[in-house]
């Protein structure tokens, strides 16, 4: 049984959005697991409103910055002014000290002003004029990139990547879907009617109780196996690196929390290790013409054998 309040949390987001189910729990899983999430789709799919839903339903702030070729660091982490009635510089903060920031077409923004968001998520806190100041703890940063427009974009390095738990697409849906969208939004948006089902705070409480999941020697081996074996694959180039093994553990523990398990199963790593991959391995150039990288993932996941183990 899933833990009530977080129950309670997947059920309103999902009032909201048709048909996503798996990829709303990988986002709340990634808000367990203090990790932000890339999502990847094209315009339109409800990936604003899905960052909206998530923000309004766990009463927190909500913030959205369209990126721009000429936005500056500064737009984004803020900057001191100077008050002229006062005759003294006031710090004016910046949209990224929010619980929920959607950085709207990320890669449309230099590597300056991307490297400035990417600094804020790793460290969890901000430097303006020598002056740190600390981040929302619950602070979930939802990016978006368009897959087929690159025309006066700046794709972002594997090493930035790599700052992302999970890379999401939301997608067209099936047709029974579309009807669902279709009448749900008839008389308005159901966005409206997302009311606080949860606290941040007892978001904040939850990170830390999901560091204390256990996780088993057997299921420990299980993810260096499925760590290295994206290293050794004939058809990768760049395998997942400690970083990353260690987002794959911290996920998979924010997993079985939200399943209300103080344990992780092995089903846990499969749950979370495509979502976690799929944007962390690089192909090489041979193998780019044959093989996409969530068939390669597919692969690695059936050639891993899972232990048997339970892991309590």
């Amino acid at each position: 049984m899933i833990h009530r309040p977080l129950d309670t949390l997947l059920e309103s987001i999902n009032r909201v959005i048709v048909g996503k189910a798996p990829q709303i729990r990988l986002l709340v899983t990634a808000l367990l697991a203090r990790g932000h999430v890339l999502l990847e789709d094209l315009p339109g799919m409800g990936k604003t409103v899905l960052a909206k839903t998530l923000a309004q339903a766990i009463g927190g702030t909500y913030n959205r910055v369209q990126f721009t070729a000429d936005l500056l660091p500064s737009d984004v982490v803020g900057l001191h002014v100077f008050n002229q009635r006062t005759g003294e510089f006031e710090l004016r903060r910046g949209p990224v000290f929010a619980d929920v920031l959607l950085a709207d077409e990320i890669n449309r923004a230099t590597p300056r002003t991307q490297s400035g968001l990417l600094e804020c998520m790793e460290e969890r806190q901000v430097t303006i004029e020598g002056v740190t100041l600390p981040l929302p703890p619950t602070l979930l940063v939802i990016a978006t990139q368009n897959p087929i427009e690159s025309e006066g974009t700046y794709p972002l390095p594997e090493a930035q990547l790599d700052r992302f738990l999970f890379r999401l697409s939301l997608g067209y849906g099936s047709r029974e879907d579309a009807r669902e969208i279709l009448r749900r939004f008839r008389t308005g948006s159901p966005l409206e009617q997302v009311k606080p089902v949860i606290t941040v705070d007892e978001i904040a409480a939850m990170q830390r109780d999901v560091t204390a999941v256990h996780v088993s020697p057997a299921v420990e081996e299980y993810i260096i196996d499925l760590t290295a074996a994206t290293r050794h694959h004939r058809s990768v180039e760049t395998g997942l690196s400690p970083r990353a093994m260690i987002a794959l553990l911290r996920s998979a523990q924010a997993s079985a929390y939200l399943d209300g398990r103080t344990y992780v199963l092995p089903d846990d790593v499969k749950a979370v290790f495509p979502a976690l991959a799929v944007h962390r391995i690089r192909l090489s150039m041979e193998a780019e013409l044959h093989v996409t990288e969530q068939e390669v993932i597919d692969d690695i996941l059936k050639s891993v054998a899972a232990p048997v183990e339970e892991g309590v």
